[in-house]
Parts: C-alpha cells; sequence; structure tokens
C-alpha cells in the first residue's frame, strides 16, 4: 500500500497518513457491504484515491498561489502519471526500500528511514542497530524527513542505472532487519519470524535483480546460513540454546547448502566485501561438526579481514569471542578491556555479557557473576534474560554466594 501510495502522494508522511485513512474507509464500508474479494486492493486503491484528492486541493491551491510555490509533480488528471514503470524493482517493498535510500541523505539516515518506515523495525530496535539512544535515532529519523520535504526529494523509483550507488544501503537496511528479527530486542520470543522472512524475501530478489554485484550473493549465503538454525536456538519451552548446545542434525541442509553456493560464487567474484566475508564465516560454523571441531583459527582469520573492511565495535567483540575459543579466553579478555573504553558498547549488552563468560571459563565466579549482573540491566529480550538469570545462579553458587533475584 505504501510503496503504490508514495509514488501518487510524492510525499512519505502523506503516503503514511492516506493509507491510515483507507484503513478507516475500510472499516465503515466493509462493516456495512461486508469485506470485498482483493481487501488489499481495495485497501491500496482507497489510499491512492486519498492521496489524489490531496494533489487535486494542492494543484487548485497552486493556480491560486503561482508565485509561492512550485508546479505540482504529480498531474493527478494523467494516468501516466499514476502508474510509473516499475520493470528496474520488480518487487513493492524493495521498490520503496529502494527510493527511500536516496543518495542526497546520509547514509545512516537511509538505512534508519528505510527500516522505521518501510520495514516496520520499531524506533527502539533502529536505535540498537546502530548502538544509539532511542531518543537520538527518533531525531534522526525526524531529520532524514524533514530533509526529504525541505530539499523536495521526490519518491520516484530509481532506473536500473541508478540502483548501484544505492545498492549498499539497501543490503545494510535488509541485513539489519534480518538481525532486528534473528534476536528481538526485547518481548517473550527470541526471534520475530516474520522479520526473518522479510528480509530472506528481499535478499532473494535483490540476488535475482542484480546478480553481477557480488554483495548481494554474499548477503543472501549470510541470511540463509544464519537462519539454517532458527528451529535450533531454543528449546521447546522457549529457552536460549548457545551454539555448542544446538543439535546440527537439525540445522536446515538445503538451506545451508544454498547458502554456501550463493558464498562460494560471492567469494570467486573477486575482493569480497562486508556481507561476503560475514557470509564466509557462518559457512564455517555450518560445515563444523561441532562446536570444538570448530575451524577457529579462520574464523580469527575471516573476522581480520573483516575488520580490514569494517571496523565496527561490533566485529571487533565478534572477533574476540572467536579468539576465545581459538586461543583461550584469558588471551581475549585484553581484547574485551579495550572495547569497554569504546562509548559506542556502553549499553551494548553481549560485551558485559561475553565477559562473564570467560570469566566463567576461567573459573573467576565472582567476577563473572558481576558482568552477568550488568548483562541483564541491559537486556530486554525475555529469553536471553532468562539465560543470563541462569549463568548468574551457576556461577553464585560457585562463588558461594546468593543468586541475585530474578
Amino acid at each position: 500500500m505504501l510503496s503504490a501510495t508514495v509514488r501518487v502522494a510524492g510525499d512519505l508522511d502523506v503516503a503514511e497518513e492516506c493509507a491510515q485513512e483507507a484503513y478507516v474507509s475500510a472499516l465503515k464500508a466493509w462493516t456495512r457491504d461486508g469485506v470485498p474479494e482483493r481487501p488489499g486492493a481495495w485497501l491500496t486503491t482507497a489510499a491512492r484515491n486519498h492521496a489524489l484528492d490531496r494533489l487535486r486541493r494542492e494543484v487548485t491551491l497552486r493556480r491560486k498561489l503561482p508565485l509561492l510555490v512550485e508546479p505540482a509533480t504529480v498531474d493527478p488528471h494523467d494516468p501516466a502519471d499514476l502508474d510509473w514503470p516499475d520493470a528496474a524493482v520488480p518487487d513493492d517493498r524493495l521498490r520503496l526500500v529502494f527510493t527511500c535510500c536516496h543518495p542526497t541523505l546520509a547514509p545512516e539516515a537511509r538505512v534508519a528511514l528505510t527500516l522505521r518506515l518501510v520495514c516496520g523495525v520499531p524506533t527502539p530496535d533502529v536505535a540498537r542497530a546502530f548502538l544509539v539512544s532511542e531518543p537520538t535515532m527518533a531525531a534522526r529519523i525526524t531529520r532524514a524527513k524533514k530533509k526529504i520535504s525541505e530539499a523536495r526529494i521526490p519518491y520516484r523509483v530509481p532506473g536500473r542505472s541508478e540502483l548501484p550507488e544505492r545498492l549498499d544501503s539497501v543490503l545494510t537496511a535488509v541485513h539489519l532487519l534480518f538481525s532486528t528479527g534473528h534476536t528481538a530486542g526485547e518481548g517473550d520470543a527470541l526471534v520475530r519470524e516474520e522479520l526473518c522472512d522479510r528480509a530472506l524475501h528481499l535478499a532473494r530478489t535483490l540476488a535475482a535483480l542484480l546478480p553481477e554485484q557480488a554483495e548481494t550473493r554474499g548477503l543472501l549465503g549470510l541470511l540463509l546460513l544464519t537462519d539454517a538454525r532458527r528451529a535450533t536456538r531454543t528449546d521447546e519451552h522457549g529457552r536460549l540454546l548457545l551454539l555448542a548446545d544446538q543439535d546440527r542434525t537439525r540445522w536446515d541442509q538445503r538451506a545451508i547448502l544454498e547458502g554456501l553456493t550463493m558464498t562460494a560464487g560471492a567469494l570467486a567474484s573477486g575482493p569480497p566485501g562486508r556481507f561476503t566475508l560475514q557470509a564466509a564465516i557462518a559457512g564455517v560454523h555450518a560445515m563444523a561438526p561441532s562446536l570444538e571441531q570448530t575451524d577457529w583459527p579462520r574464523v580469527v582469520h575471516l573476522y581480520d579481514r573483516l575488520l580490514a573492511v569494517w571496523n565496527t565495535p561490533v566485529v571487533a567483540l565478534n572477533r574476540a569471542a572467536a579468539v576465545a575459543f581459538a586461543d583461550g579466553p584469558a588471551a581475549a579478555l585484553p581484547l574485551l578491556d579495550e572495547l569497554a573504553t569504546d562509548p559506542r558498547l556502553a549499553d551494548y549488552p553481549y560485551l558485559p555479557a561475553t565477559r562473564a563468560d570467560l570469566l566463567r571459563r576461567l573459573g573467576d565466579a565472582a567476577g563473572a557473576a558481576q558482568s552477568y549482573r550488568r548483562a541483564m540491566e541491559l537486556t530486554a529480550n525475555a529469553a536471553e534474560r532468562a539465560f543470563l538469570e541462569q549463568r548468574l545462579a551457576e556461577v553464585s553458587r560457585a562463588a558461594g554466594a546468593e543468586p541475585a533475584p530474578g
């Protein structure tokens, strides 16, 4: 609905309002006449009609005040203007993702706006993805929308020649959409399956749309290899299971095979980008018979290469966790000490959670308990909190102390 309406309205805020008005109209009309045979088409038509009404009013106003405003960018009386050719991007949602990732906006603003308005990711989850506070992210999204309005950036579907310059932001948006579904920022469930499925669909469409771009195949490979473990990440009671405790025989072998094929093709296309390197890391895990038999030196090497092209504190933290398995937990603690000085990780729950696990493995039960408590303070997902509480109880007993109340 939003994708179809924004092409008529030329403005995301207006398109959202018209979509809401369409739902109000549906409540009245469907209660009176019954639900139509194609409710989605009914709603889309109603939303576009609301947008047309607004445009007609604006055209009338502009004719009366020609010196104060610019002419309309869409003629509501011209059917050609209401059905722009979209052959370059065949999927409705992906079309709107490409449209929102306008090069005039800052890269982070493009991705944040896309996640919030197109993918329906709540602002707190968008903020967590960027390691910033919720008010900071809300202000960033507002500024992006304001810039679009003030600069009169048209919501025009980009042509095929314009897709490559927007591709990195689109890939980032799809990756973060999957990440927010793979581990929900809050709530009772660990996974938001609808977000994972939506991201996988977009990644498949991207790989088919731009097969010459290695990173589209790298991203699809990464998502397939990661999602192959979905069914084994919690037990029958919804409790979190770490990689070491998952039943690898239940991993989706078809998804793994497809993911490895995509990743191999991306690696063979030249110097790998950040999504292809992450896919290669996921591939090492997918092929390992067990946690202990994982090729950890190779994982560390791949993280080194990833840091060279994408130097972020989260990547550095993941590398430190791999070092702990390759060289022992004591070798990774100094790396965590260095990361603890990075303000971007001040409220990142996986930093104290990783420290707690290293200290637990080293036999420092008291230190592990302190770090587990800190991780619990920062964790809003119920499944992750329950896991941390269980570990805290274990190390507290080992330290001879009473566990903190849940």
